[in-house]
């Protein structure tokens, strides 16, 4: 019989896992003497962002904005974990001293500039690939047709095509594969908790490393119902696509993140469950099959992050319990 599931989440990160529990976002990373070390962050989110969380369309912006600028912090430790174990010991000890000092600095604006980055990095992401397939396609079928819809829909074609040449490109890499089978990894995880099953690498590896609640849906979806939201509003000039393009992005946003919940909770009704079928498919190209050792780290992050939730709700949950003395990053 499945568990009720709660609302974690997951993100992969170079060579380890992070889950989001409701209180808790927990890194899980493996060392090169094969010792998982965890980063361990506490959800504190002010009243005016939980209040933001619960309407419709906003969500689903504050959700992804929220995710860019947290997920840098995660990835940081990621990557400065596999950074230290590639240093020499004694200039590892010289780093570390550097960065005790910095730690003994680190202030409440740094932080926000860390999370500012995040998010400058997901929309000016965001926009590029929304804007470049726009003058892509006014390059090669301006004068083709007139019909703006048919416009649109050539676009949505580069915009796809365009995704899907970067994701398989990228994949060939060495890192960024690991990094695609850690999530891979996160999925199993996920969707083995669901089932009810035991969090053992022989039963997480039984799994499909594809699950419909994965940002990889979320970015099918906001090309697809793209080019339905730009039909509705037409324009008659390059200048006035490309400010639609950016006044309707919010929207596109906001849209596609509540399709992916609709998707995901009618995923197991006969018929419905095709419609997040092309998220589906392009996980195909963001996931790959994790190895056992892979698994073992995604199945840590994702029990210690359940167990401090259990921790900090036994305390009598509040902002001053979560943000004080339970959670103490772990480097190693």
């Amino acid at each position: 019989m499945s568990q009720e599931t709660p609302s974690y989440g997951g993100q992969a990160v170079i060579e380890g896992v992070m889950f989001g529990g409701k209180h808790v976002n927990v890194t899980a990373v493996r060392r090169k003497n094969q010792e998982i070390t965890f980063l361990e962050v506490p959800k504190s989110d002010k009243s005016w962002v939980l209040k933001l969380r619960k309407i419709p369309l906003l969500r689903g912006i504050v959700s992804i904005i929220d995710s860019s600028a947290k997920g840098s912090k995660h990835l940081n430790y990621s990557a400065e974990s596999y950074a230290e174990d590639e240093t020499e010991p004694e200039e590892l000890a010289k780093q570390q001293a550097k960065n005790k000092k910095k730690d003994e600095g680190w202030s409440l604006g740094m932080i926000f500039g860390v999370a500012i980055m995040g998010i400058l990095s997901f929309l000016f992401g965001k926009l590029i690939f929304t804007l470049v397939p726009v003058f892509v396609e006014d390059f090669l079928f301006k004068n083709v047709f007139d019909n703006y819809i048919l416009h649109n829909l050539v676009e949505g074609g580069i915009k796809l095509i365009l995704l899907l040449v970067y994701l398989w490109a990228i994949s060939q890499t060495p890192v960024i594969k690991r990094l695609f089978q850690y999530h891979g990894a996160e999925h199993k995880v996920i969707s083995a908790f669901e089932a009810g099953e035991e969090l053992t690498v022989a039963n997480v590896q039984k799994y499909s490393r594809l699950h419909y609640r994965c940002g990889s849906s979320f970015m099918m979806l906001t090309i697809i119902l793209g080019v339905i939201i730009y039909s509705v509003v037409p324009w008659d000039s390059l200048m006035e696509r490309v400010l639609q393009r950016i006044v309707l992005l919010p929207v596109v946003i906001g849209i596609s993140f509540e399709v992916l919940k609709g998707t995901n909770a009618v995923r197991d009704i006969p018929g419905l469950k095709y419609l997040g079928y092309p998220g589906l498919w392009l996980q195909l190209l963001t996931t790959k099959e994790p190895k056992d050792d892979m698994v073992e780290v995604s199945i840590a992050s994702f029990n210690r992050m359940r167990e401090l939730d259990a921790a900090i709700e036994a305390k009598g949950y509040s902002e001053a319990s979560v943000s004080g003395g339970i959670l103490d990053p772990a480097k190693g």
